[in-house]
């Protein structure tokens, strides 16, 4: 038997060539330039497992589950209900501070219900601005985004730029990102980058015939956000036509969110249409960015108990996230300096129940494997493969289910429990991730952790 020794020299010749080898594991210890955090709002475990299978099939992948390969579980609960809403798990997200419900990036704060006209009525020693990720992000030169298929003053994007004790805050939240308006939120700097959404009328003034759901201080914030250099557009055409150099927002409806995937107006943009010109506007900053992309809209769906939108939302949303990532991939090959991270903020009670054979659409009734013939309820009746667990439609009796009607446009699934709007779920969500710093997320965690973990992988 021959023994080699390994001198000095050689061992160290030997660590170079190994750690040559594999440049990812060098590149993820680099701090990530950029940071895309993508929010499906709602968008739990059975919500991912029924899109994939509307959109492929049992066997194949959305694109995020085949393109980011960290996963997570995150647990969801806020700092007063075992079920979260929106604002204090985006907060969490966006702060690593666990906060009430309703809260808007505010720690400590007690919900207080606004006035009749949506103005904030916190008051003074009610919590203290929770400083988030987006604004680390600014005052490290970095440019930054927020984006979504809601109304902008909606809880996930408010969470990112607003501090606020209640999430229905709306007129308020509106004027904390108008630079040097009564009002700022001065922890913003010069100002959002970029700004996307819906819901016009909380940022112009009210008039009882054209707007009775503006403002009713009487400011327009939109000739504010113009004033302040802005490049300002109300339509896909104005944001295809925002050019580098300009700080930008679009608010693509007069009222309320954006529309339905499949049932969009051509004058708005889709979210995947709006994650690529937030990408190419932020991109221009040598500094990097920090950019925030809502699916809003797949919550609204969920809360109707209309699962085929919601599916149809989710599909959107997935879009983004690829195009985000190719668009990325271009820019920064390998993400060597780019950490993705795609997580929802809370579940829903949709399942996905009763045996239904391999193959079957997904929003059909259930069919048995053998005969391919409907399946039957304890009481004889046809029933679909999703249901809520509470909701708006729940018959006092139940009737067969036609397979027609339970795939059509705006079907609403049965629910067990009656209640005017399905509510959110408090299981654990999942979590996806890609490129510099990736690497850590892992396991089960607190919603928080997702913080601390971007901001340790931005160097922020």
């Amino acid at each position: 038997m021959i023994f080699h020794r390994i001198t000095p020299l050689l061992l160290a010749a030997s660590c170079a060539a190994a750690i040559a080898a594999f440049p990812t594991s060098a590149a993820a210890q680099q701090p990530a330039r950029n940071i895309i955090f993508f929010l499906g709002d709602g968008m739990g475990p059975s919500v991912i497992t029924a899109a994939r299978i509307y959109r492929g099939g049992e066997d194949s992948l959305l694109h995020f589950e085949r393109l980011m390969e960290r996963t997570a579980r995150v647990k969801t609960y806020s700092l007063d209900y075992q079920t979260t809403d929106s604002a204090p798990s985006m907060g969490a997200y966006m702060t690593g501070v666990k906060m009430n419900n309703d809260v808007i990036s505010q720690a400590g704060a007690r919900p207080i219900a606004p006035g009749k006209e949506g103005v904030d009525q916190c008051g003074t020693n009610n919590g203290t601005p929770a400083v988030t990720i987006l604004e680390l992000a600014k005052a490290r030169g970095k440019a930054v985004g927020s984006i979504t298929t809601t109304e902008l003053t909606h809880a996930t994007p408010a969470s990112t730029f607003s501090h606020t004790c209640n999430r229905d805050a709306v007129y308020t939240i509106a004027q904390q990102i108008v630079p040097g308006g009564a009002g700022y939120n001065t922890a913003l700097g010069d100002g959002v980058d970029v700004l996307m959404g819906g819901g016009r009328n909380h940022f112009t003034p009210r008039d009882d015939a054209t707007n009775p759901k503006g403002r009713p201080d009487g400011r327009d914030l939109m000739a504010e956000f113009a004033g302040a250099g802005y490049y300002v557009a109300g339509t896909r055409a104005g944001m295809m036509s925002a050019r580098e150099g300009r700080k930008f927002v679009g608010i693509f409806s007069a009222t309320s969110h954006l529309d339905y995937a499949y049932q969009r107006r051509p004058e708005q943009p889709t979210l995947a249409e709006m994650t690529g010109k937030a990408i190419d506007l932020l991109s221009a900053n040598p500094n990097g960015f920090f950019l925030m992309v809502e699916g809003g809209k797949i919550d609204h769906a969920l809360h109707d108990t209309r699962a085929k939108h919601a599916l149809e939302e989710t599909i959107a949303f997935d879009d983004a996230l690829q195009l985000a990532i190719e668009r990325m991939r271009a820019i920064d090959p390998g993400l060597q300096n780019t950490l993705i991270v795609l997580t929802a903020d809370h579940d829903h009670t949709m399942q996905i129940n009763g045996y239904p054979k391999r193959g079957n659409p997904i929003i059909d009734i259930v069919r048995d494997y053998a005969t391919g013939e409907p399946k039957k309820d304890a009481d004889g009746k046809t029933f679909t493969t999703l249901v809520f667990g509470n909701g708006p439609n729940r018959p006092n009796a139940r009737a067969d289910v036609d397979s027609t009607v339970a795939q059509s446009d705006d079907y609403h699934q049965e629910t067990g429990v009656h209640k005017s709007s399905e509510t959110h779920g408090g299981g654990d969500v999942k979590l996806y991730a890609t490129g510099a710093g990736s690497a850590s997320f892992k396991g089960t965690i607190e919603n928080t952790r997702v913080f601390d973990l971007m901001k340790a992988a931005a160097g922020l």
